[in-house]
């Protein structure tokens, strides 16, 4: 390890795969294709839901602020990925290192939030559709997105603050990619008990207890679909929830097996896969899931693509 004197680096040292250097260059190029894919595959999304008149609706509404997310999410990681993967120089500043810390939590803990949302959407649309528009009205989104945002800026504020008080005795490597609150706790020294308790708690109410709320909601949307009498109906409605609930199963698998354990039992390269998968593969995945499995969104691009090439 690597120690200074000072009561915490100037920078950290991102180890990332140092032990594996041949995986550095297939990664940096992967990353290098996947993030434009990324950036471009939800800016479309964003753009078709706000343009197409078909697609003003509160779970396209949701969809748009999932992209948005996703965007955010990959930003705060990727860049710093590619230069540290491409140059000998693997460092972030402790300032970096804070403000990637707060961002990270704060879009991953919002997007918990937010998929639990999209499955109270759905539920209402499946189970009380004589209702939908009535329960599920402008001022209502807007105020489910608006505490969806400020528990996961109050979230990250406070667990991130209390991750950087911890000592970490000069140490100034961290055996992982980028910074992120599981690794810190775990490479800090002295007593962190306290911190892990305080983690995991928060994390019941930001993954556990919105999974719930998912599982709940999709058990009733089941037995609602199952007495739908028409198949078109029922094909429809298990069309609009399949997507959905693959892109739950994407990102709360990776959450789940990172902050619901302790930090101190995470192995060595498991947040190094995690993040690569819940900060750069689902955001790549999400804007192809939701267009392949949704006529509606496929027809929108169609038409603005259409639109784009006959204007020029």
């Amino acid at each position: 390890m690597a120690f200074i004197n000072e009561s915490h680096p100037q920078e950290f040292i991102l180890l990332g795969f140092a032990d594996l250097p041949w995986l550095e260059l297939p990664l940096f190029a992967i990353l290098l294709v996947t993030y434009p894919v990324a950036m471009m595959g939800n800016v479309a999304i964003i753009l078709v839901s706000r343009l197409d008149p078909r697609l003003h609706s509160p779970m396209y509404f949701f969809l748009t602020n999932l992209s948005f997310l996703d965007m955010c999410y990959t930003t705060s990681i990727v860049p710093q990925m590619l230069f540290n993967l491409g140059s000998s120089r693997k460092t972030i500043s402790y300032m970096g290192c804070a403000l990637q810390l707060y961002l990270f939590s704060t879009m991953g803990a919002t997007e918990c939030l937010l998929l639990a949302i999209m499955s109270f959407d759905r539920y209402v649309a499946i189970c009380r559709p004589l209702h939908y528009t009535l329960i599920m009205n402008q001022r209502l989104c807007i105020l489910f997105v608006s505490i969806m945002w400020l528990c996961g800026l109050t979230y990250a504020v406070s667990e991130a603050t209390l991750t950087l008080q911890l000592p970490l005795c000069g140490i100034n490597q961290l055996d992982h990619l980028l910074c992120e609150i599981p690794v810190l706790i775990k490479t800090a020294c002295g007593e962190k008990e306290a911190n892990e308790l305080a983690l995991s708690v928060a994390c019941i109410f930001i993954i556990a207890v919105p999974l719930c709320l998912i599982l709940a909601s999709y058990a009733t949307i089941g037995r609602a679909i199952l007495k739908i009498k028409s198949s078109e109906g029922r094909k429809k409605a298990f069309g609009t929830c399949s997507t959905h609930l693959i892109i739950v199963s994407l990102f709360y698998g990776p959450a789940i097996s990172m902050y619901l354990q302790p930090p101190s039992s995470i192995s060595r390269d498991q947040p190094k896969f995690m993040a690569l998968f819940y900060g750069v593969v689902i955001p790549t995945l999400n804007p192809f899931i939701y267009t392949l499995r949704n006529k509606d969104v496929k027809e929108a691009l169609g038409n603005l693509v259409k639109s784009i090439f006959s204007s020029k």
